[in-house]
């Protein structure tokens, strides 16, 4: 619950196709007896970002709505974003859509730095 709502943590578009395609190279290093990899950290981190997102949607960092690149505007009506930080420099970034029912925090990209900074404008 946040502000007496229910909460909901939807993994959508690119990120959900960057998280299966993680948690299919974690299963696979677990399955060759990996325990400890870069690839299970970042999935560790995404899965407690995702559970802190479910308590406080509001958890991550505010980008201001000059930043918002079209892209998201285009695609999934966004104007609002979030970004959270995970474990090696990786990035995961999400809107808040609400009801009176209802706040869903919607997860749409999960980026490395690099990839990051190009899609938001920054340079080095």
């Amino acid at each position: 619950m946040f502000k007496g709502k229910p909460t909901k943590v939807i993994i959508t578009g690119s990120a959900k196709e960057e998280f299966e395609e993680l948690n299919m190279l974690v299963g696979a290093e677990i399955a060759r007896g990996v325990t400890k990899s870069d690839h299970q950290t970042l999935l560790n981190s995404i899965k407690q970002k995702i559970e802190l997102l479910r308590d406080n949607p509001e958890f991550g960092v505010h980008i201001p709505k000059d930043r918002i690149p079209k892209q998201y505007v285009i695609n999934y009506d966004v104007n609002n974003l979030w970004k959270v930080n995970l474990s090696g420099a990786w990035r995961m970034i999400y809107t808040i859509k609400g009801s009176e029912v209802e706040i869903i925090s919607l997860i749409l990209d999960i980026m490395d730095h690099r990839d990051y900074s190009k899609k938001f404008g920054y340079r080095k």
